[in-house]
């Protein structure tokens, strides 16, 4: 059998990281959770430290690569590869990033691969990030809701709890492989305004690199991501203002928010979408992205 990923460097000796998970293909609303990634890989300075066999992994016919065509002579091919990256935050803590598109195959394998891979390293924890879109509105912070096989590690965080039965992503058949191995777990998902969920909405990103410092310790100093919050704050607030529908929609929004959140139990108070609300609001959505 292939060797399921290539080292680019011996594996280093780190104190106890943190892996950060965040594989394209499934939920992202607004593309909030790449743009996380894409925003610790870039503070925390990440390296790469291995690459996993496309072959095993990728469907090349789903994800082609991209032929690089210059004058008729043909540069190069880029291909979608799933690597793992090694860095450090702000405050020196030893980081892994697991970055690229989800395996089109073989997810069991991957996920016992990834996480053996990270016991071998000293994961203390592995953070999966998503974003979906919900009924909220932009006036508001965005709500996190959590996902993990452990209870425990559910009930340690102060997130949603949603029950819902929907198609599962890479990030929580992880999620079992690293609970299953000893290692703690955790999905964080950031709610996005349904509205706007077809562009970018940097103020789910945010709330996302929160998630990961109030959980783990991780420091993201995110400057831009705050800077473009603001400035797309503003352009919504704009957009809403000149329209006496969007006005109104957004008001009632704003009360269903301010209501749940004087609630100690938000499930079952009717004041947000069922299982089976979410499940075809999850549905749309993904039909909207295929359009």
């Amino acid at each position: 059998m292939t060797d399921p990923y290539i080292l680019h460097e011996p594996l280093p000796t780190l104190d106890a990281p943190v892996m950060v998970v965040m594989l394209s293909g499934w939920i992202d609303a607004s593309g909030a959770a790449a743009a996380a990634m894409a925003t610790v890989q870039e503070e925390w300075s990440v390296r790469p430290l291995a690459t996993f066999d496309g072959d095993s992994f990728i469907d090349y016919r789903a994800r082609r690569p991209t032929m690089e065509l210059r004058e008729g002579v043909n540069v190069r091919l880029v291909w979608a590869d799933i690597e793992l990256h090694v860095g450090a935050d702000a405050q020196g803590r030893d980081v892994l990033t697991l970055s690229g598109p989800e395996p089109d195959s073989q997810w069991r394998r991957f996920a016992d691969v990834v996480s053996s891979l990270a016991v071998d390293m000293g994961v203390r924890q592995m953070i999966a990030l998503g974003a979906y879109p919900f009924a909220t509105p932009h006036t508001r912070d965005p709500r996190l809701s959590s996902s993990s096989p452990s209870a425990d590690v559910v009930a340690s965080v102060a997130y949603l709890k949603n029950s819902v039965d929907v198609p599962a992503g890479m990030g929580a058949v992880l999620e079992h492989a690293f609970t299953d191995k000893g290692v703690p777990s955790l999905g964080i998902w950031a709610q996005v305004p349904h509205y706007v969920s077809a562009m970018s909405y940097p103020a789910a990103t945010l709330a996302l690199l929160s998630g990961l410092h109030e959980v783990a310790g991780l420091v993201v100093d995110a400057a831009a991501v705050r800077q473009e919050t603001i400035i797309q704050r503003q352009r919504l607030d704009q957009l809403v203002a000149g329209n006496d529908e969007h006005r109104a929609m957004v008001g009632q929004l704003e009360e269903l928010y301010d209501q749940a959140q004087q609630q100690t139990d938000l499930l079952g108070t009717g004041l947000i979408p069922t299982g089976e609300e979410l499940a075809a609001e999850f549905e749309q959505f993904l039909r909207d992205q295929d359009t």
